[in-house]
């Protein structure tokens, strides 16, 4: 409960993170980013329009980056304490956006993976599974400051039927239970070619869901953006305010 004297300026309270969403129908069930039932705390939603999933990732989010950045802007005005978006393939607008705002901004799980890279052992490798492989260019890893000196495995889901084409054709039904199959079968894939895994990070934020039968089947860790975002909101947490006057 608050106490003395305490300052506004903001027509809400309570939200760590703002959350950049793709323009999307899909459906989005607990542990996707989009599904506010996810965090065990408010998270503040933004939707950009126009920001069609297959724009974003197979055809390089081009022309969007104003949206995101009017978007982000939108946020940090309604008060959150730090922004993220729905689509790790924003990376690629990583720097601008965080040029847009003064509050701290992580466009994607692929942030991650050079901080996962110094937690294993010499030798081991960090698993990035992707929404589309393909897609996923040098550009998108430099964003998040994956250079050549971190050890990387990338395993895409386009090569199965149902995730991908669901998120990327933004379609209205999604067989959750054929989803986590593939899940399972792409991750088995990537530890077949790959023993030497030492954890794997989870690039697609609607990818969080099937996060534990990745855990079940590896027995590694496994990172994602609901971790992220987890992370911002215990550093934001005490922040949220309003705060007191001093």
């Amino acid at each position: 409960m608050a106490e003395g004297r305490v300052r506004g300026g903001f027509n809400q309270y309570g939200f760590t993170v703002g959350i950049l969403m793709l323009d999307t129908r899909f459906a989005r069930i607990a542990g996707d980013m989009g599904n506010a039932g996810t965090f065990p705390f408010p998270v503040r939603y933004h939707r950009v329009a126009g920001a069609d999933p297959d724009l974003v990732v197979r055809r390089g989010a081009e022309g969007l980056l104003p949206a995101f950045v009017e978007g982000a802007r939108a946020l940090e005005r309604e008060g959150v304490g730090a922004i993220t978006t729905n689509c790790g393939f924003l990376i690629k607008f990583q720097h601008q956006l965080a040029d847009s705002v003064r509050v701290p901004v992580f466009t994607s799980s692929l942030l991650l993976v050079p901080l996962v890279a110094r937690l294993l052992s010499p030798g081991r490798l960090v698993g990035i599974l992707t929404v589309n492989g393909a897609a996923l260019t040098p550009a998108h890893l430099a964003g998040a400051g994956i250079g050549p000196e971190i050890p990387i495995a990338v395993a895409g889901m386009e090569t199965e039927k149902e995730f991908t084409r669901v998120m990327l054709d933004n379609e209205m039904v999604l067989d959750v239970d054929q989803a986590r199959e593939e899940h399972v079968r792409v991750t088995r894939r990537l530890m077949s070619e790959h023993p030497d895994l030492g954890a794997i990070v989870l690039e697609c934020t609607n990818m969080p869901p099937y996060a534990d039968d990745i855990r079940r089947e590896t027995g590694l860790p496994v990172f994602d953006i609901v971790s992220l975002v987890t992370l911002a909101h215990g550093a934001l947490a005490s922040a949220i305010g309003p705060r007191p006057v001093a």
